[in-house]
């Protein structure tokens, strides 16, 4: 279990399950505030996931949320609907393909 976004992030590529992504391709910005912020996005394609740091060249979809309900969300202690019920998470682009997104990892 990671406990900074960035030790999260890191560990993403490994816990990719590309049977359950299928033929995705998708870049996603992550945008996180508070202690625990920064830019980072996954790039997503060839039954592959990158993690890097900064902006997305063409991101399909943007998740703006704080580092640390990050590290939550991804160790199953944040309810990500709940959470964008309540302003926790902003998402600008498709919010119904994040929720997809979630069950392309083991977590």
């Amino acid at each position: 279990m990671s406990s900074t976004a960035e030790e999260t992030l890191l560990a993403m590529p490994a816990a990719f399950l590309p049977e359950r992504a299928g033929d995705a391709k998708a870049q996603i910005q992550l945008d996180l505030t508070g202690e625990d912020s920064g830019q980072w996005y996954l790039d997503i394609a060839d039954g592959q996931c990158q993690a890097m740091s900064g902006q997305a060249p063409q991101p399909n979809v943007t998740v703006t949320m704080s580092g640390k309900d990050f590290v939550a969300l991804f160790n199953n202690r944040l309810n990500p609907v709940q959470a964008f019920m309540s302003g926790q998470i902003k998402i600008a682009g498709n919010a119904g393909f994040v929720l997809q997104l979630l069950n392309w990892f083991e977590r």
